[in-house]
């Protein structure tokens, strides 16, 4: 019985770890949405785009509430230790003409409560305020698609890079399994006086080459995990899993024209566009300056004057318990008749700033048509290369394959072995290479028209 309990609670210790460890492996595990969508939840610029969106729309509010009644509320309670001293003419009190009697008036306790209100009639500032507030919170929305955009591009270059590394290692060891072998049987020929010393000596040197280019390569991976752990904000000491593969048998087919880019789709180009409503909105908010503004205010206040600290006491009939009031309405109307010159050299610094913005977006625009126009040729000589590469890749393992017959069947030498490894090993390079060109320039022209992110 006590055993049946001892392999019962193994069993449900080894159950719960591999849980543990199947969720850990889960949760370290991306594809490339997956790690974008991590990505997108983690990474502190990003994180920042989405505060500084929360901040325009507190900023929106804060504008608004400029407008709304401003209510306010005072407690005042003094004690006069000296009593203010006034100086009046001394025949008041029956004193000699031309001299003052000093007199004290007034109570040693003084106390005011009251209640304050104020509304915006009109300001034409407040108004284009409001105004400028909106076009900001939209300014803040584009920012957010312009960092989505730069984040999915970083991401899913810096996780291409770590399959295309991964799979040069898989060649690699691939490579190196094969060279093994054959050096291993040139060794048993040089022992058996078919081949000569310097047969097996060649192949250790190409033997050493590939595992000395296999470590550079594991550094590497390593490096380009981290890199992509950088910029998914994921913790560089975490492993991580990418299950997401590169497809190498497919051929780029895409169709990407530069006739095809619709700049106003670029984030760039619209966070101009909302900057030039800004600069429009300031330029009217300069040229109605001279309007005035009128504010309309109230106030109620209570005020009561004692010689002992009792303003709890409260009695209407006793004036020395009595609180009394003092109640006002009214309005300001304020005028900018001259302020020289300065309302209007800022609508001309205004004016120029919309202008300046005007040629930065149709240089914006220019540019754009460039860079996508850049963007497909480059993708175009990517994909061209892609398919060169794919040919000269196949070709070099058919020579490779050929060369290994004639070896093992002793018709060859291990000079054309060595030869024909080395071949192969650079045209596996190129094409890898070329595989992860290709996925950069598709990115980049996507970014360029404005189509990475919907």
């Amino acid at each position: 019985m006590r055993n049946i309990k001892k392999y019962m609670l193994l069993v449900a210790i080894s159950a719960i770890t591999y849980s543990y460890k199947a969720q850990e492996s889960k949760s370290n595990s991306f594809s490339l949405q997956q790690a974008i969508d991590y990505a997108m939840k983690n990474s502190p610029n990003y994180l920042n785009a989405e505060l500084d969106l929360k901040n325009a729309e507190y900023r929106k509010k804060e504008i608004t509430g400029i407008g709304l009644p401003q209510l306010s509320g005072s407690l005042d309670i003094k004690d006069y230790i000296n009593i203010p001293t006034s100086l009046l003419p001394a025949q008041i009190f029956g004193g000699p003409a031309g001299s003052y009697q000093a007199v004290q008036f007034g109570t040693k306790y003084n106390s005011t409560v009251g209640f304050s209100a104020s509304q915006i009639l009109f300001s034409s500032d407040y108004i284009f305020g409001l105004k400028a507030a909106e076009k900001f919170l939209n300014l803040s929305k584009i920012s957010i698609t312009r960092s989505k955009a730069e984040l999915v591009a970083q991401v899913s270059k810096a996780y291409y890079n770590v399959l295309i590394n991964k799979e040069r290692l898989k060649l690699l060891d691939a490579n190196i399994f094969r060279l093994k072998k054959i050096l291993d049987d040139t060794k048993a020929y040089n022992k058996s006086g078919f081949v000569e010393l310097i047969d097996v000596e060649r192949l250790e040197v190409q033997y050493n080459n590939v595992l000395s280019e296999k470590e550079k390569v594991v550094k590497l991976i390593e490096l380009t995990e981290n890199m992509l752990k950088f910029q998914m904000g994921f913790k560089i000491s975490d492993s991580i899993n990418l299950t997401d593969s590169i497809n190498m048998n497919g051929e780029p087919t895409d169709d990407l024209s530069a006739a095809k880019v619709d700049v106003s789709k670029r984030p760039e180009f619209q966070l101009l566009q909302a900057q030039q409503s800004l600069l429009d909105i300031d330029v009217k908010r300069q040229k109605w300056g001279y309007m005035p503004s009128l504010v309309a205010y109230a106030s109620h206040n209570y005020n009561a004057q004692r010689n002992t600290f009792n303003f709890l006491q409260f009695d209407d009939n006793d004036i020395n318990k009595k609180w009394f009031k003092i109640t006002l309405v009214g309005a300001t109307l304020n005028l900018n008749i001259f302020t020289g010159m300065q309302r209007v050299n800022r609508l001309q610094q205004a004016k120029i700033a919309s202008q300046k913005n005007l040629n930065t977006l149709k240089n914006v625009e220019l540019g754009a048509e460039i860079e996508a126009s850049a963007a497909s040729i480059s993708y175009v000589n990517a994909a061209t290369t892609l398919r060169i590469q794919k040919k000269n890749s196949e070709l070099a393992q058919h020579v490779y394959d050929v060369v290994q017959k004639k070896f093992e069947s002793g018709l060859g030498n291990n000079l054309e072995i060595v030869t024909a490894e080395t071949s192969l090993k650079e045209a596996q390079t190129n094409y890898y290479n070329a595989i992860y060109d290709m996925i950069v320039a598709k990115i980049d022209y996507q970014k360029a028209t404005g189509t990475l992110v919907k």
